[in-house]
């Protein structure tokens, strides 16, 4: 059973934004057998500009119900359900804000009638619900309006239907016949960590995702290698942890393939940090740099991590040239005498000792200092599991100390304090500065805190 849902709102943004009009259609497979439609007071002004487009004015929604007025028949209408809407997640988003809001938690399976559409009906112009309605023949007098634009999704929904009968089934086929469909429905289409585990309740995989179903079920239905597919066929319970944060996301995963040692985390070499930029200082006194497969037993780190061998050496070759260092310091030209950057004049002569190790250690050591972070010891906050929650990932003295999860109220003298009682302490490993300096790089709306040494 399906519930064909529609909704018009004051703006684009769930997170300030709020419901005026909804409309559910019960679908049984076959053809809608219920309805419900309704104005909603949005207890805010409706932009002029949506009004315009949808024609719901604030004087209509003056006498209209309040979002919690008509939650229970909300509720009672899509329990057992599958949410389905074109672009499911705008609406989705929408009415899970509008309950968050009332303290209720309203999870449902979703289905999105737009990646349903590119999937089976491909080749389209757009895929917007007027031009697919206009290319399929949809007749849909009231666009913009929730029942008139829920009828046109029922109208969509039952051609998709009729292409493939099965679509909105979680098919179990050629998965672990003891993996029952229900581990599968559990999943969230949110950011964490999640578990393969055997017949044992032996953990075999561990991974990590911002959407966890779509990843796990690319896993199950798209295993092509041998190990892939001898994997998928051992699985028969799946767990995960949401983290709401990619950066927790990544250091938990780290954590758990380390401390689990999941066969298959071995056996398809997992991580994406298999090589490393290392650097030290030779007999004579100047910086080398070389690159490396890390060693876990090692106990030097490297300054950064790489994919494979070729994509290492390729950003070396570029510090190199950008840098007028020397590669033969750098390992990366063999030779009893002059390396070939000094032939074209763009080393200055470390390799032969024309340069002294002061000068050229200057420029290589702005590369080392570009890789330690900028602070000894520091906070990362980032977005939580929920709106009101944030994460927390410490470090200190430049190792890292963990992370926790905290809310979003506290504020003022209190907050670094409070944030830091969060932590939960993880053991220290190459991987986790890694993916911490990348984060920091990588992602402007990530929050440092700086900490006092005493902290």
């Amino acid at each position: 059973m399906y519930a064909i849902i529609d909704i018009e709102t004051t703006g684009t943004s769930y997170l300030n934004g709020k419901i005026t009009e909804i409309a559910i259609l019960i679908h049984d497979g076959h053809r809608v057998i219920d309805e419900f439609s309704t104005l909603i007071n949005p207890e805010q002004k409706i932009p002029y500009y949506i009004q315009q487009l949808t024609g719901i004015t604030n004087r209509m929604v003056d006498d209209a119900p309040k979002f919690f007025e008509v939650a229970k028949k909300i509720v009672e209408m899509t329990e057992d359900q599958i949410f389905v809407a074109h672009n499911v997640s705008f609406d989705y988003n929408f009415i899970r804000q509008e309950f968050k809001n009332l303290g209720y938690d309203f999870v449902r399976e979703k289905l999105c009638t737009v990646k349903l559409s590119r999937k089976l009906i491909p080749m389209k112009r757009s895929y917007s619900l007027s031009n697919l309605c206009a290319d399929l023949n949809i007749e849909n007098p009231h666009r913009h309006r929730a029942m008139g634009d829920a009828q046109a999704t029922a109208t969509l929904f039952g051609m998709l239907l009729s292409i493939d009968p099965n679509l909105a089934g979680i098919s179990t086929q050629g998965f672990n016949s003891s993996l029952k469909p229900e581990f599968i429905k559990k999943l969230p289409e949110e950011t964490g960590v999640y578990y393969f585990m055997d017949d044992k309740h032996e953990i075999i995989y561990v991974g990590k995702s911002t959407n966890i179903k779509s990843r796990v079920l690319s896993h199950l239905n798209n295993s092509t290698t041998k190990r892939a597919l001898e994997m998928k066929n051992r699985v028969t319970e799946i767990d995960f942890e949401i983290t709401g944060s990619e950066l927790v996301a990544l250091l938990l995963e780290s954590n758990e393939i380390k401390k689990h040692k999941p066969v298959y985390n071995r056996a398809l070499r997992r991580s994406i940090f298999n090589f490393g930029l290392f650097s030290d200082v030779d007999e004579n006194g100047y910086i080398r740099f070389m690159v490396s497969r890390i060693d876990e037993n090692s106990e030097q780190a490297p300054l950064t991590t790489f994919s494979s061998s070729m994509a290492a050496k390729k950003y070396l070759f570029t510090l190199v040239e950008e840098n007028h260092l020397c590669q033969k310091l750098c390992g990366l030209y063999e030779t009893k005498s002059s390396c070939f950057q000094y032939k074209i004049k763009e080393c200055y002569g470390a390799c032969i000792g024309e340069e002294s190790p002061e000068d050229y250690n200057q420029r290589a050591g702005k590369i080392i200092a570009q890789y330690k972070y900028s602070h000894d010891s520091f906070l990362l906050v980032d977005k939580g599991r929920t709106d009101d929650e944030c994460t927390v990932v410490k470090v200190e003295h430049g190792r890292y100390i963990g992370f926790g999860f905290a809310s979003r109220e506290v504020s003022g003298f209190d907050a670094v304090e409070y944030l830091s009682s969060a932590i939960k302490p993880f053991p220290e490993c190459k991987d986790v500065h890694s993916i911490i300096r990348s984060h920091i790089k990588n992602s402007p709306r990530l929050k440092i805190i700086k900490l006092n040494s005493e902290i």
